[in-house]
């Protein structure tokens, strides 16, 4: 089993959150629980990829530290992470448990808060540990407290391994309704950046200007790119292949109007084919043509994804990973 904890605190030295953690993260080893933790004032950046990490997670923890109102702007920006790019499907089958302590007011309100956000993102809830502790040397002399962390752990472990049954909640049937994802290839700060561009009349109408100039040079490009034959994608990857140290990835390739190609890398080992792929690391989509072009030489997966013939979705760290394992030569 893997439990994944996700601390929305800030870290500091005190928190008594960080020291419940710890001391459930000492009863989840004993029990042979394999860990993901993931500190999310760390991770500020790339929080928008968090989600995927859920993947092989049977439950998770979402902890946080009241130190004025709420559960904290890192933990925010986590769950709406997990609206708008979560695999709805994979939540809807994990656990969670929130772990909230205050150093104030409001560890309960927190807590009702993490367990509807959870809700209506169509996960299921189990029963986790709240408690109002302004100084950690409270917890850590009361010996009643550790044991209250220690058994709220093991109520955690036995929720998620014996995958406790629960009646429904009117949440899941409004979020059926009214609640709808828009389905999107862009980032968090991508679309953020859109909607800013988006707003400025002069700036679009540049735009489609230059788009209208593109698509008039790439029309040609493309077409004489289409009219050469098309290659034997697999053996290509196969031919060029230099493997990467300490590379372990998954890429999808979907093309448009015929099949997938899977590719997956594990340091010298390479196996790529047709069929669908399951929590790819990258996911990209393109006209046939385009990998033709790859595959000949005269392009690059990220000058195709620079220029707009290619969407991806992942890590762009991944993307680029890419045309360094598949170096195809003119």
């Amino acid at each position: 089993m893997r439990i994944n904890i996700y601390y929305g605190g800030r870290g500091l030295i005190g928190d008594p959150t960080l020291y419940v953690l710890k001391k459930m993260t000492a009863v989840f080893e004993e029990l042979n629980v394999k860990l993901g933790r993931y500190d999310l004032f760390e991770q500020k950046s790339g929080i928008t990829m968090l989600p995927q990490t859920f993947k092989e997670a049977d439950g998770i923890i979402l902890a946080s530290t009241v130190e004025w109102h709420g559960i904290g702007g890192h933990m925010m920006s986590f769950l709406d992470a997990c609206w708008l790019y979560g695999d709805k499907e994979k939540i809807s089958h994990t656990y969670m448990a929130p772990v909230i302590m205050s150093t104030t007011y409001g560890e309960k309100e927190a807590e009702l808060d993490l367990m509807n956000a959870w809700q209506t993102l169509g996960g299921i809830v189990c029963p986790g540990l709240s408690g109002y502790i302004p100084e950690i040397s409270e917890i850590e002399k009361n010996e009643n407290y550790q044991k209250l962390i220690e058994k709220s752990a093991e109520n955690i472990y036995r929720s998620i391994s014996q995958q406790s049954f629960s009646l429904p909640v009117s949440v899941m049937q409004v979020r059926k309704i009214t609640y709808r994802t828009k389905n999107t290839s862009l980032t968090q700060q991508e679309t953020e950046q859109l909607s800013e561009y988006s707003s400025d009349d002069n700036y679009v109408a540049r735009q489609k200007e230059d788009i209208k100039e593109l698509a008039e040079i790439f029309k040609g490009k493309l077409s004489s790119a289409a009219a050469a034959p098309e290659k034997d994608f697999p053996e290509c990857f196969r031919a060029c292949f230099r493997p990467q140290s300490n590379t372990q990835l998954k890429y999808k390739i979907n093309l448009k109007g015929k099949d997938v190609i899977s590719i997956r890398v594990d340091n010298a080992k390479l196996e790529v084919g047709y069929g669908d792929l399951v929590y790819p690391d990258v996911e990209l989509t393109m006209e046939p043509a385009v990998l033709n072009e790859i595959c000949s030489g005269r392009k690059t997966f990220q000058g195709g994804f620079m220029e707009g013939s290619i969407l991806s979705k992942g890590d762009f760290k991944s993307l680029r990973m890419l045309d360094s394992m598949f170096p195809f030569m003119p």
